[in-house]
C-alpha cells in the first residue's frame, strides 16, 4: 500500500508501506477526521462563517455610536433635572433601585393607581421635554 504525505511546503512524499500499517494509518486519519467533526459539528466561529461569506457588524469601534449614546445620555440627565425632587424620587425607586409599583405604594401609603398615575405624567412631562 502507498501512503501519500503532504508538507506544509506543498511537497508530496509517497511511501510505501505494509497493508497491516496501511490499514492502520487510515484508521488513524479516519479517527482524526471524525474527532474533528464531533467536535465542529455544533460549533460556528465567526471566522469560520465569514470566510464562508457572512458579515458582522462591528460597532463596537463606532465614534459615531459613542457619541450619539453619551448626548443621549446627557439630554435624559437634563431632563431628570427639570423634573420635582418627589418625580426624581420616583423614577430613582422605579429604575434605579428597581422597587416594584406595589413596594412604592406600601411605603408612601397610596394606592398602585396613584404610582401609576404619577409615573405617566412623568413620562408625559419627559417626553415633551426630550422632544
Amino acid at each position: 500500500m502507498i501512503i501519500k504525505y503532504q508538507f506544509l511546503t506543498g511537497e508530496v512524499v509517497e511511501v510505501e508501506v505494509s497493508d497491516e500499517i496501511g490499514e492502520i494509518s487510515v484508521e488513524i486519519d479516519r479517527d482524526i477526521y471524525n474527532s474533528n467533526r464531533r467536535e465542529t459539528r455544533r460549533h460556528n466561529s465567526i471566522f469560520s462563517m465569514e470566510e464562508k461569506g457572512h458579515q458582522f457588524k462591528d460597532d463596537s469601534c463606532n465614534v459615531e455610536v459613542a457619541l450619539e449614546d453619551k448626548e443621549r445620555t446627557e439630554n435624559l440627565k437634563n431632563a431628570l433635572e427639570k423634573l420635582l425632587p418627589q418625580q426624581r424620587d420616583l423614577i430613582q425607586k422605579v429604575f434605579y433601585e428597581e422597587l416594584s409599583i406595589v413596594e412604592i405604594a406600601k411605603q408612601e401609603g397610596v394606592s398602585e393607581a396613584a404610582i401609576r398615575n404619577r409615573l405617566k405624567k412623568i413620562y408625559k412631562r419627559l417626553k415633551k421635554i426630550l422632544i
